[in-house]
């Protein structure tokens, strides 16, 4: 990279197109003689391959941190600001300042530090790619840890995305306190479906 010898940050989020629940960004500065191998695309990876890299990220960055909006600053700001949000929040937290942050997209986030957009950032960038896979693993636990909450609409299995299975809870439950109801399936849910219990 053009830059080595400065402290660079990847940032990248995850949860975007999800149905429900807080978007989340993570930020991690790495170490030019990091180290990691198998260092890919977090969709491109398995969640067993996604388990196994993220401690080894989180002992070998120089600094790393986690950003999360939540769903009523989704619904406020709408998504795409409310992940910018997110990104904003997890380069703050860092304990290291970046002199530069590479941030996945064509998009900047407004962030106070100088930032640089690279399309298909998170497929190339290895910064870019340990902050998707910490954002992943960290917003994956959170919907695991609501799942009991909400057991019908299956988080555990689809994290808030909109499978069939979560847009047929949808259709049966309406939408829960996690649903981002300015996201159409679940606004149009809560018009058109009674809550249980009552008739159409």
């Amino acid at each position: 990279m053009a830059d080595t010898g400065i402290l660079i940050a990847g940032i990248d989020e995850v949860g975007r197109g999800c149905l429900a629940g807080p978007v989340y960004a993570a930020a991690v500065i790495l170490p030019d003689d990091h180290g990691l191998t198998g260092l890919r695309d977090s969709k491109a990876l398995s969640a067993r391959q996604r388990e196994q890299l993220g401690p080894q990220i989180c002992a070998r960055a120089t600094a790393w941190a986690i950003g999360i909006a939540s769903v009523e600053e989704i619904d406020r700001l709408n998504i795409l600001h409310a992940s910018f949000l997110a990104m904003r929040r997890a380069v703050a937290a860092l304990s290291l300042q970046p002199q530069l942050c590479l941030v996945d997209g064509n998009q900047q986030p407004g962030l106070d530090v100088p930032a640089r957009t690279i399309v298909g950032g998170d497929a190339s960038e290895p910064a870019i790619m340990a902050a998707a896979i910490i954002a992943k693993l960290a917003r994956d636990a959170a919907m695991d840890a609501l799942h009991d909450q909400h057991a019908a609409y299956g988080f555990l299995r689809n994290k808030g995305y909109g499978t069939p299975e979560h847009l047929a809870a949808l259709q049966r439950q309406g939408p829960c306190a996690l649903h981002r109801m300015s996201f159409a399936p679940c606004a149009q849910s809560r018009l058109a479906f009674p809550v249980s219990g009552e008739r159409a």
